[in-house]
């Protein structure tokens, strides 16, 4: 940046050229990341009974209703397991993102 400013370019430049590109990279890294954590909010919040109201299909209120039938196990089994593969496959992807994006990788 001090190397564009004494050549002569503007702030706006200077922002856009060489700041905005290389903080993208962490910004969608850590959207992707995040969007894992968002979801796992949500179930839990639903879970214990502070998410959508009880007719909405929810996945924490599906693991919510399971726990009433524990014998009938695989009733909690499939939105937890669509909750782990969701939050692995944001998780994945952010991990990818990263190791494709990476200025210092290259």
């Amino acid at each position: 940046m001090e190397a564009a400013r004494a050549a002569g370019a503007g702030k706006w430049r200077v922002l856009m050229i060489h700041v905005l590109p290389l903080s993208m990279t962490p910004v969608l890294v850590s959207a992707t990341m995040d969007f894992g954590v968002i979801v796992l909010l949500a179930a839990g919040l639903s879970y214990v009974g502070l998410g959508a109201v009880p007719p909405t299909p929810e996945w924490g209120l599906s693991i919510n209703e399971g726990t009433l039938y524990f014998q009938q196990w695989w009733v909690a089994a499939g939105p937890g397991i669509a909750i782990l593969s969701i939050v692995l496959a944001f998780n994945f992807l952010g991990d990818g993102l990263r190791d494709y994006l990476d200025v210092r990788m290259r």
